[in-house]
């Protein structure tokens, strides 16, 4: 697919390809809206004429609120005027967002109303702010400008010559550690990630989407992918409505993180032996979902064979903003078990020092005005991912943890508490956790599942707990022993990608 190059190519081949196929699915009040790959062409041109009136073609725009169309054909319209797309996590709050706004030198804002309160804010603390455009307002008020009208008075053809190797997007990682990066990605860098590798999923398969979209896994793979290969994807309105929706539009495949796949699978399993398996999925799911893509953070192996039993295959992947995002993944004829899956074809590996580096097209260009960390991520075009694991013979990835979180121990021991962490979650009781150092010796903070613990009329959580460790230690090499407890009463604080914030 040579000819596919940038994010506008993607457009023009899957308009042209799926035409009047339905792209997007929603609902709007009580109707189910269905949008063509027409309609997504046409209104993502008119947002690009839109940028180019106001002169701002080439500026950095930002697109702030959960997933809609208008976001969708909002981010192409960005791109494909030759400016650069900042989705932020419509989850911060408004104070951060306006200090990623001034960082990543945001001229115009595209939000939704239900951030209402970072427009005001922004119009007073974002100094290169020069245009603000609310997506549900109908008509102009005061300084803010409505998306609809802009819209329908830009309607018409727009073309602009992109360079693939040019600034596409900045997306900002939600890190578990340290300050965010704005993780600079090219129309390449994203284009190829989308393409490179066949599925063999068929035009027309209705998925849905229910990641935060500004996660390039979400915006990569749901979104750019989803639009190459020609899916019907339905638009999740609210993480409240997840149960209902899955029945209303009936996916046959979706993409999800691993706390999410832990917590359908604990709703799964309390439907209790009596019904099929099959059927119980088939309740839960709308009925026909087949295929689970897993990313973002590892997921037990032993899920695959959990969802399996319900006639769902789980194809686990691995990658990093860093990497557009996919580095390695599972597929439905080529699999191994426990592994995170075989390399992209656009990118190869190699281990330094237990370290995982990769190189290949979909490498990021660096981070935005942070050269001593770009530096620090990137040596001779291959980045350093900070995970540890290995490289099989044919070329599926294996992850034992994480360089920056590994535990090093008074005797020299390294210890990674991924993988004492993944071990002891294994337990039913045991909902969240984080093994640590502390005072050299290795410490495990739980968050119990007390709704489990009342079920199983288990009074002394603590005593459970204690026990399920002293049967770790029993086999465990003494340097890696857990000497001490600390039960939680509340979850962990977690990033927006439902990662847990180690410091």
């Amino acid at each position: 697919m040579a000819e596919i190059q940038t994010l506008q190519d993607i457009i023009r081949y899957s308009v042209k390809t799926y035409g009047s196929q339905a792209a997007y699915r929603y609902k709007e009040q009580k109707e189910i809206v269905d949008k063509t790959y027409e309609d997504v062409g046409q209104d993502s041109m008119a947002v690009s004429r839109m940028i180019d009136s106001f002169g701002m073609a080439g500026s950095h725009i930002a697109l702030l609120g959960p997933t809609t169309y208008a976001w969708i054909v909002s981010f192409f319209g960005i791109t494909n005027s030759g400016s650069v797309a900042v989705p932020i996590d419509a989850q911060l709050p408004a104070d951060a967002i306006c200090e990623l706004l001034n960082r990543a030198d945001v001229e115009m804002l595209i939000y939704d109303e239900s951030r209402a309160d970072v427009a005001a804010m922004a119009q007073e603390k974002c100094e290169g702010l020069k245009k603000i455009v609310s997506m549900q307002a109908e008509g102009q008020n005061g300084d803010v400008l409505s998306w609809e009208q802009l819209r329908k008075e830009h309607q018409g053809e727009y073309t602009a010559e992109i360079d693939p190797e040019q600034l596409c997007t900045i997306l900002f990682t939600s890190g578990t550690t340290g300050k965010s990066k704005g993780v600079m990605l090219s129309h390449r860098n994203l284009t190829d990630n989308a393409v490179c590798l066949d599925l063999k999923f068929p035009a027309g398969m209705v998925t849905m989407t229910l990641l935060p979209i500004n996660h390039v896994y979400c915006l990569t793979m749901d979104i750019i992918k989803g639009l190459f290969i020609g899916v019907t994807s339905c638009i999740n309105d609210s993480i409240m409505h997840v149960q209902k929706n899955l029945k209303l539009f009936k996916p046959e495949m979706v993409l999800l993180v691993p706390m999410v796949i832990e917590s359908i699978y604990a709703k799964l399993k309390a439907a209790g032996n009596m019904i099929p398996k099959k059927m119980v999925a088939k309740s839960a799911f709308g009925g026909n979902l087949k295929i689970v893509c897993s990313g973002g953070a590892y997921l037990d192996p032993d899920y695959v064979d959990k969802f399996a039993e319900y006639g769902i295959t789980i194809l686990q992947g691995y990658g990093m903003t860093e990497c557009s995002p996919v580095i390695s993944t599972n597929l439905p004829w080529e699999s191994k078990k426990g592994s995170v899956g075989k390399l992209m074809p656009n990118c190869e590996a190699k281990v330094v020092d237990e370290e995982i580096w990769v190189r290949g097209s979909s490498v990021m260009m660096g981070y935005y005005k942070m050269p001593e960390e770009t530096a620090e991520a990137l040596e001779d075009g291959w980045l350093k991912t900070g995970d540890l694991g290995y490289v099989d013979e044919d070329n599926f990835v294996y992850i034992t943890g994480r360089k920056k979180n590994l535990i090093i121990l008074a005797n020299g021991e390294n210890v990674s508490p991924e993988e004492m962490e993944n071990q002891l979650s294994r337990n039913d009781l045991v909902k969240e956790i984080l093994v640590r150092e502390k005072d050299h010796v290795i410490e495990a903070e739980i968050f119990p599942d007390y709704d489990y613990a009342k079920k199983k009329r288990i009074h002394d959580i603590r005593a459970h707990l204690q026990q399920i460790l002293d049967d770790y230690n029993k086999d465990a090499p003494l340097y890696k022993r857990i000497h001490s407890l600390i039960v939680r009463e509340t979850e962990f604080d977690k990033t927006t990608a439902k990662k847990i914030k180690r410091f």
